[in-house]
């Protein structure tokens, strides 16, 4: 406010008032009178989705078919001064032409909200089956790295035959080195030990 009592009070170079600027960045604007009613669009597309629903079940053509027969039967077989819808059913057409006017348009905002809650399921699908295909590359590169890590690990099988290898090994050695001693021959035991560690007595 003091700001455009400031500028109400400056003068331009042929003296008149400054004018403020009608866009102020500082206030929120002031919301326009509209010549339309405003409306929720959501809350008419759950409407109108209602609508097409009942329209497209059986209940609503039951409903229809006895209408029309009753107010066919009514405007026929009633007195004449009763009937307000004499033979070529006039009215009746023009009610049955603006139901179809209106249930058309409803219908289709049904559809393309249906279409648009299509699209993002869709989408989340399509997101949902790419983090899958990730995740399975990702267990696909473990799993491969850990059969190259076991083909470096050292398996029961492998053990075995390399423990079989050398037991067979060590029998071989230990017969080579009886039948060895059994040829040598064969020094008398601990005499000789004794003979070479004594002191020689005077």
């Amino acid at each position: 406010m003091a700001l455009d009592r400031d500028l109400r009070d400056q003068r331009d170079v042929r003296g008149e008032p400054v004018r403020p600027s009608r866009g102020r960045m500082d206030q929120p604007l002031v919301p326009r009178r509209r010549l339309f009613p405003e409306y929720d669009p959501d809350a008419f597309g759950r409407l109108s989705e209602r609508i097409a629903r009942f329209l497209g079940t059986g209940r609503f053509l039951v409903w229809m078919t006895f209408t029309i027969i009753v107010w066919i039967a009514w405007n026929v077989l009633a007195p004449p001064s009763w009937r307000f819808d004499e033979y070529p059913f006039i009215f009746l057409t023009l009610a049955l032409s603006l139901q179809a006017s209106y249930a058309a348009p409803l219908i289709l905002l049904a559809q393309n909200r249906q279409d648009d809650r299509d699209r993002v399921n869709l989408e989340q699908d399509r997101k949902r089956n790419e983090r899958s295909i990730a995740e399975t590359e990702y267990l696909s590169r473990e799993m491969a790295a850990l059969r190259t890590g076991l083909g470096e690990v050292a398996t029961r099988d492998w053990i075995r035959s390399e423990l079989e290898d050398l037991a067979r090994l060590l029998e071989t050695t230990g017969a080579t080195a009886d039948g060895a001693g059994a040829d040598a021959p064969s020094a008398p035991p601990g005499g000789g030990a004794e003979r070479r560690g004594s002191p020689r007595r005077p």
